[in-house]
């Protein structure tokens, strides 16, 4: 035999042989330092990189190897940025696949109805898995960033629970809970009722907030809103408490005192009428349709029972007797 077809041969035999230590390779789960394995991609990573990250993050293989599977696979450049994890005996193949399929382990912020602006700012500086982008920013700053500079940020976010990949900035979350309550927001004005005494949209956004903050049991919620928008109609003032202690701040200490309800700040709906300049809370889905369309009553008043629920009075002799019954001792809950 002639040398040359000898060395073709040989070369033959070992391409048949590297080719089924491949394929076996291929199906077997990859030895991984500790489990799981955890791999944040960044856009626009090239698949020699992300081969050679997942390496240096504890999977056990040549990243040669692992890089020329992505490319033979023909799906290198089908791989999605995003946050992975993978346990023993995830194969080759398995771990290109959730790649490809964007199979990512996600973080989640949940935002709570009736939560305060400064609260959600504390839950994103809590969320470990969040790129900290906003830390140093005034609320201010904030606003500006988010597109949106000069607007207040109170009750401009929509409470929801956000997934989001590790390694996100948290300006991506803010952003994606500000457009929520644009939309969310919009689509309960476009529902409001004709005799709505509300001006805009932003009304009903701070309407709202209050609702939200006042209801103790969320099938009254409607009619909470129902003597709000009664004493708009007549110019009454709201005297809403949660209002109050809002504009009193980081100086409020949990009692809510004569002294308050007389000192004239813009929030406070005891010494003017109509409503405060801002919300006063992030409201949900509920708040927003109840501010809208709220329950059809003929009450001004309403006092809290003691268990989470209120009564309702149409005249203020009503509302005496209630305050007797409910609230014996001089406590207050008076609205």
């Amino acid at each position: 035999m002639k040398p040359w077809r000898l060395a073709l041969g040989t070369l033959a035999i070992a391409a048949v042989a590297a080719a089924s230590a491949i394929a076996w390779w291929l199906h077997e789960p990859l030895q991984l330092a500790t489990a799981p394995v955890e791999l944040s991609i960044e856009l626009g990573t090239a698949p020699r990189d992300i081969a050679q990250a997942w390496v240096q993050a504890g999977v056990q293989a040549p990243p040669m190897w692992l890089y020329q599977w992505f490319r033979w696979s023909g799906q290198a450049r089908k791989i999605r940025a995003g946050s992975y994890e993978i346990e023993r005996g995830t194969t080759p193949i398995q771990l290109l696949d959730k790649m490809v399929r964007g199979d990512e382990t996600q973080a989640v912020v949940r935002l709570i109805d009736g939560w305060t602006f400064r609260q959600f700012r504390a839950e994103l500086a809590k969320a470990d898995a969040l790129k900290p982008t906003t830390a140093a920013l005034t609320d201010e700053q904030l606003m500006a960033a988010l597109g949106a500079p000069g607007v207040a940020p109170e009750g401009r976010f929509f409470p929801d629970t956000y997934a989001f990949s590790k390694g996100t900035a948290d300006l991506h979350v803010l952003l994606r809970a500000y457009r929520a309550m644009q939309q969310r927001l919009g689509a309960a004005w476009r529902e409001r009722a004709a005799d709505t005494p509300l001006r805009s949209a932003d009304d009903a956004l701070v309407l709202a907030s209050i609702v939200e903050k006042e209801t103790g049991a969320a099938a009254e919620r409607g009619k909470v809103a129902g003597v709000f928008v009664n004493r708009l109609r007549i110019g009454m003032p709201l005297q809403t408490d949660p209002s109050v202690i809002y504009g009193l701040g980081s100086t409020f200490d949990g009692n809510l005192r004569k002294r308050d309800l007389q000192a004239d700040t813009p929030f406070n709906t005891y010494t003017r009428a109509g409503l405060p300049p801002t919300p006063i809370a992030m409201p949900g889905k509920a708040a927003l349709l109840a501010a809208v369309r709220p329950d059809t009553t003929r009450a001004l008043y309403f006092v809290a029972r003691g268990n989470g629920s209120s009564e309702f009075s149409e005249t203020l002799a009503e509302h005496n007797r209630a305050v007797n019954l409910y609230q014996r001792g001089g406590q207050r809950g008076v609205k």
